[in-house]
C-alpha cells in the first residue's frame, strides 16, 4: 500500500497515456462490478514491463476476490489454437526438473537438463555461430521474428535450415550452406497411418482439450504428417531402442498413452477425447488451490519504472533533434499471424492496402503531413544499426498524440532484436521509438 501511495500521479499519467480522471472512472467500474474477467493479448505482452503489468492485473483480481468464482477470472488471449497445449506438453526451453524426472522414470533414458533457447536466444546463437542447425516445425520465423535484417542474417548462418511446412514462405529463402523443405499435411487433411485415420489433440485458451481429425484429401499421397516426419527423424538419429518412434507414428493413440503416464490431468486420455467437445483441464487457481510456498495467494508488487522503454531505445528523444513517435505494430482483420488473406481491414476502414501508418491528426500537422502522404519510418536505437521502412501512406486516425500504428509483419524491420521484455524475451513491438519523414520512394512492397 505504501508503494502505491508513494507513486506520483504525473508519472502514472505520462507512462499510461491516460488521465487521472480516466483511471479513477475505470477503478470505480472495477470496484462496483461483481464478476470481472480481464482479457489481454499482445497489447500488454509486447512491452518491456509486460510481466510486471500482468502481475498487477493479477493483484487487482486477488484484491477483489475475482479469481476462483463463476464469471470471473484471468484470460490471456493466445495467438494460436494450441499455444497453451504446447506448454502443457512440456514444449518449453526451460522445462521443470519434475517434468524431466517423470519422463526419465517412464522412458528409462537420461535427458538433457540444461536450459534451451527461446526464439530470441536461438537467433542470437545462430548469429554468433553457437548453433549450427535450425529446424522449424511450421511457422514462418523469417517473417514473424523482429529485426528483419538481423533475423535473415542469423538464419543464413545456419549450416542446415530445415523447414517442415504446409506451404512455401519467406523462411525457405534464408539459406546458408544447406536447406531442406519438408512438405507436411495440414491439420485439415486426412492423416492415414498403419492403424487407420489419425486424430491429434489441441488445448484452447479455456483449457478445453479436444480431438481434431482432418477431412480434406491430402494435397499429395507423398506428403507426410508432422508426426511422421518427426518420428522418422528421431528414429534415424537416436534410434528406437528405448522409444519405438515408428510405432508412435503408426498410431497416435500410443503417444497419448505416453502423455497419460507422464503428464498430470490426462488420465484416460484416449477415452476422454471421444466425448463431445473433449474435456476440461483443471486450473489450480480457479479451484483456489495455491501452488506457492505459503499455500496462499501471493501479491507481487512492482515499482513504477523510470522508463517504459528498453535500454537500447530508452534515450531516443536525446538521440534525435526531431519529434520522436512511439510505434505499435498490429494485425488487420484479413490476417492470421504472418498469413495475409486479404488487403482490407474492416476494423479500421482500410481497403486494398497494408503499407499504411495510423497517425494522430495533430502529430501529422506538426510534422507537415496530410492524409494520403507517403512517409518513411526509422527506428532509434543505440546499437548504431539503421532500421528503416519506406513508402507508408499516412492515415489520420483517432490515436493518442505521440503514438502511431502500422501493420505486422511489415514493420518488423523497425523492432531491434535486443528490444525485449524483461523476463519474457518478447519483442517490444508495441513501443518502438521512430522518426517519421517524407518518403524517398513511391512504390508499395509486401514482404511475407
Amino acid at each position: 500500500e505504501a508503494q502505491v501511495r508513494a507513486t506520483d500521479w504525473a508519472a502514472i499519467e505520462q507512462q499510461s497515456g491516460l488521465t487521472r480522471a480516466d483511471i479513477v472512472q475505470a477503478a470505480k467500474v472495477f470496484a462496483a462490478s461483481q464478476r470481472i474477467i480481464s482479457c489481454w493479448a499482445m497489447g500488454v505482452t509486447q512491452h518491456l514491463h509486460s510481466v510486471d503489468t500482468i502481475r498487477e492485473i493479477v493483484n487487482l483480481h486477488l484484491m477483489r476476490g475475482q479469481i476462483g468464482k463463476p464469471g470471473a477470472g484471468l484470460c490471456p488471449v493466445r495467438g494460436h489454437s494450441n499455444v497453451q497445449g504446447n506448454r502443457t506438453m512440456g514444449i518449453n526451453e526451460k522445462p521443470t526438473a519434475a517434468f524431466i524426472d517423470r519422463l526419465e522414470r517412464h522412458l528409462q533414458v537420461s535427458l538433457p537438463r540444461a536450459r534451451g533457447h527461446n526464439v530470441y536466444e536461438a537467433l542470437k546463437a545462430l548469429d554468433e555461430g553457437k548453433s549450427k542447425v535450425l529446424i522449424c516445425l511450421g511457422g514462418n520465423l523469417a517473417a514473424a521474428a523482429p529485426d528483419t535484417d538481423f533475423t535473415y542474417g542469423a538464419m543464413k548462418k545456419a549450416e542446415l535450415n530445415v523447414q517442415i511446412s504446409t506451404k512455401l514462405n519467406r523462411s525457405h529463402l534464408q539459406v546458408g550452406k544447406a536447406a531442406l523443405i519438408l512438405p507436411c499435411l495440414g491439420r485439415t487433411e486426412i492423416d492415414i497411418q498403419r492403424s487407420g485415420n489419425q486424430k491429434i489433440t489441441v488445448e484452447d485458451t479455456f483449457s478445453m482439450v479436444h480431438a481434431s481429425t482432418g477431412a480434406a484429401e491430402p494435397v499429395s499421397p507423398l506428403c507426410l504428417s508432422e508426426t511422421d516426419i518427426v518420428a522418422r527423424m528421431a528414429h534415424a538419429t537416436v534410434g528406437s531402442e528405448r522409444v519405438d518412434w515408428l510405432a508412435l507414428r503408426d498410431d497416435y493413440g500410443r503417444i497419448r498413452d505416453l502423455i497419460e503416464q507422464t503428464i498430470a490431468g490426462f488420465a484416460d486420455f484416449n477415452a476422454r477425447i471421444q466425448q463431445p467437445c473433449g474435456f476440461h483441464l483443471d486450473n489450480s487457481a480457479a479451484l483456489l488451490t495455491w501452488n506457492t510456498a505459503s499455500g496462499q495467494a501471493e501479491f507481487r508488487a512492482s515499482t513504477l519504472p523510470q522508463s517504459v522503454l528498453p535500454e537500447c531505445t530508452r534515450h531516443a528523444e536525446q538521440m534525435s533533434d526531431q519529434p520522436v513517435l512511439l510505434l505499435q505494430s498490429l494485425r488487420s482483420h484479413d490476417q492470421y499471424n504472418t498469413t495475409i488473406y486479404g488487403m482490407d481491414d474492416r476494423y479500421r476502414g482500410i481497403k486494398g492496402q497494408r503499407n499504411v501508418v495510423f497517425m494522430n491528426e495533430a502529430d501529422a500537422r506538426q510534422l507537415g503531413f496530410a492524409e494520403g502522404d507517403r512517409v518513411d519510418m526509422a527506428a532509434i536505437c543505440n546499437d548504431g544499426r539503421e532500421r528503416r521502412v519506406t513508402g507508408f501512406v499516412v492515415v489520420i486516425y483517432e490515436i493518442p498524440r505521440g503514438n502511431i500504428a502500422a501493420y505486422y509483419p511489415e514493420t518488423n524491420p523497425l523492432v531491434p532484436i535486443d528490444s525485449i521484455g524483461a523476463g519474457s524475451f518478447t519483442p517490444t513491438s508495441k513501443s518502438i521509438p521512430v522518426l517519421v519523414t517524407a518518403s524517398t520512394r513511391q512504390d508499395n512492397l509486401l514482404l511475407l
